[in-house]
């Protein structure tokens, strides 16, 4: 994967307006980045970045066919490794994402990047299909509910980078911080707080009260 840090000159033009378009957003956000910054950015005219992409709006959806794309290697990777079988898709592709985290975090944020959000959620219902395969209780929730619920809530450590790594005490990008987020979130998964027979309870207890 290309990194946003990487020389310029060594990419094809679309790929450096591209490059440039993912750092512009993720700094300024979409509204504030222009085409002319991001054709500064990239070392091209402004008219070779409209030649290539035609509007920043279009610029904006090849960044996140771009991600997509970045975003199902990953997960057909994990799924074809059997050393990585158990891990959750959603949070591996967190860190494959890498550079782009800002503009990750800046598109979502802004209510942009579905098709980025809806193929998280994908990953995580096929995440979903094994794990539940091997529950002894049949989920009281559909899968893409739970999918898009866990996401949101995997994405949660992203978006709220600084003050994850400030309670932690080390920056959870770093491999230090890396390594004791998956350790906490390997020990969250493996103890859940509820057991099946709780769970079961309190679910009664919310039909009861649900709103007709």
């Amino acid at each position: 994967m290309a990194s946003i840090e990487a020389d310029l000159e060594d990419l094809t033009a679309r790929a450096r307006i591209r490059e440039a378009a993912l750092r512009q957003f993720g700094e300024l956000g979409f509204e504030r980045a222009t085409i002319r910054g991001i054709a500064e950015t990239a070392g091209v005219s402004s008219g070779l970045v409209r030649h290539h992409f035609g509007s920043k709006e279009a610029l904006r959806e090849a960044c996140d066919e771009f991600l997509v794309k970045t975003l199902r290697r990953v997960r057909d990777a994990t799924f074809d490794d059997p050393m990585l079988t158990r891990a959750n898709p959603v949070a591996m592709a967190q860190a494959a994402f890498g550079p782009y985290q800002p503009y990750l975090v800046r598109a979502l944020v802004e209510g942009r990047a579905e098709p980025l959000f809806d193929e998280m959620v994908r990953a995580g219902e096929q995440w979903l299909a094994e794990a539940d395969a091997e529950r002894a209780d049949p989920p009281f929730a559909d899968r893409k509910a739970r999918a898009t619920v866990s996401t949101a809530m995997a994405l949660a450590v992203t978006i709220l980078h600084r003050h994850v790594s400030r309670s932690l005490g080390v920056d959870v990008a770093s491999p230090e911080g890396a390594h004791l987020l998956a350790t906490v979130i390997l020990d969250l998964h493996s103890h859940p707080a509820l057991s099946p027979e709780t769970a079961a309870a309190m679910r009664a207890a919310l039909e009861r009260i649900r709103p007709a």
